[in-house]
């Protein structure tokens, strides 16, 4: 590392203002820190000092992402075998996953940075760390078989439209990886939703096969087929249908262990979801008065993106609400709001998604008056003191 560090430091003027190769200062930057920690330093007034800056803390959210993202891809390849009445091993099925995953992953960064890249330095700023994050968030929310051209849009609408009109990371108000799987939903519904875009078609032994003609859990609990339902320890484990990164439970809480530990993720906002949710589903179940209703209120936190959801898109740092008492009531309403969507419209039995990106949009409005009711307390006390 220090030939490494060496090297850099000897390439670094040509970088710098004045350097021949200036026009690519922020490119340089942020290749430079993100191998290394910046030597950049406070020269006056008073700073909080923190080992862990932006990039490491985008680094430990990809790291927790890392168990969905492995599971994901032995995922696609357990169902691709299931729909060919094939047997393999868990290389084989984790192999052919690989192979169909990872292209989603690079287009994603590729494109995302692309564009990040490029706004850096058509405005001569730093390059923001944000995608490190956003750039496998979107593959992980996707059905296996999108096309990596509509990839492709939908990072690049993500990333200019979600993000960088609004000043770049840190000034977005809507999630970026969720608002890329809304435009697909409602520019591509076909390839977003239905029976069979939950396995890819891939080369086997007896040919190639279109798709996959099983639906996802909240698919047949739209239909009324609660009966056709997998059990909890299957939908627990994740080998069920869905989009690559949200069928594993098991998998998204080892990432929120990660998250939780390192103070990366709200607590607050992830159990205030699952407790939303909860209450949702227990109304329902009091009130029922079809089949979908009726599903135990707790098998909710187990179908579809909802845990997903609560970990990693409810808790995104810039979109969510900031205060302590804020972070609770946007959370729980996330909860309440995507259960209570999945369930009583039957056109779109996944409630996640708008429901985020919903309370993304009202989030600085909570806030808001959660420190306006602290101001009235404070002043109420002064008053009495008086």
């Amino acid at each position: 590392m220090k030939s490494l560090r060496r090297y850099i430091d000897k390439i670094k003027p040509h970088f710098e203002k004045g350097g021949k190769f200036a026009k690519l200062e922020s490119t340089f930057e942020a290749f430079e820190s993100f191998l290394f920690v910046s030597n950049k330093v406070t020269t006056k007034g008073t700073h909080i000092r923190d080992a862990n800056d932006m990039k490491r803390t985008m680094i430990i959210v990809v790291l927790a992402l890392v168990p969905t993202v492995l599971f994901g891809m032995w995922n696609v390849g357990f169902h691709h075998y299931a729909a060919t009445g094939q047997e393999g091993t868990l290389f084989e099925l984790f192999w052919l996953g690989f192979l169909r995953v990872f292209p989603i992953i690079v287009v994603s960064y590729v494109v995302g940075l692309g564009i990040e890249f490029a706004f850096a330095q058509y405005r001569g700023h730093e390059v923001n760390e944000g995608f490190l994050v956003s750039g496998i968030l979107i593959p992980l929310v996707l059905p296996v078989d999108t096309p990596l051209w509509m990839v492709a849009v939908a990072t690049a609408f993500a990333v200019v439209i979600g993000k960088e009109v609004f000043g770049g990371t840190g000034m977005n108000i809507l999630n970026p990886a969720l608002t890329a799987r809304a435009f697909l939903f409602f520019a591509y519904p076909s390839y977003m939703s239905g029976n069979a875009v939950w396995t890819h078609g891939m080369m086997s032994g007896e040919g190639i096969i279109d798709s996959y003609s099983g639906a996802t859990p909240l698919a047949e609990a739209a239909a009324g087929n609660i009966d056709k339902l997998p059990s909890t320890i299957e939908m627990f484990f994740g080998t069920i249908p869905g989009s690559i990164g949200e069928t594993s439970t098991l998998a998204i809480i080892i990432g929120a262990c990660i998250l939780i530990i390192t103070g990366i993720g709200s607590a607050r906002i992830m159990i205030s979801t699952v407790i939303g949710g909860l209450v949702m589903g227990l109304l329902l179940n009091i009130f029922a008065v079809n089949p979908f209703m009726e599903i135990p209120f707790w098998q909710h936190l187990l179908l579809g993106g909802f845990a997903f959801g609560a970990v990693f898109m409810a808790t995104d740092p810039v979109s969510a609400a900031q205060t302590a008492k804020g972070k609770i009531i946007y959370g729980f309403l996330i909860g309440f709001l995507a259960i209570l969507i999945r369930v009583v419209n039957p056109a779109y039995p996944e409630g996640v998604m708008l429901a985020i990106l919903l309370m993304n949009v009202f989030a600085p409005l909570i806030d808001h008056y959660v420190i306006e009711g602290n101001i009235k307390k404070r002043l109420k006390r002064a008053n009495v003191k008086a």
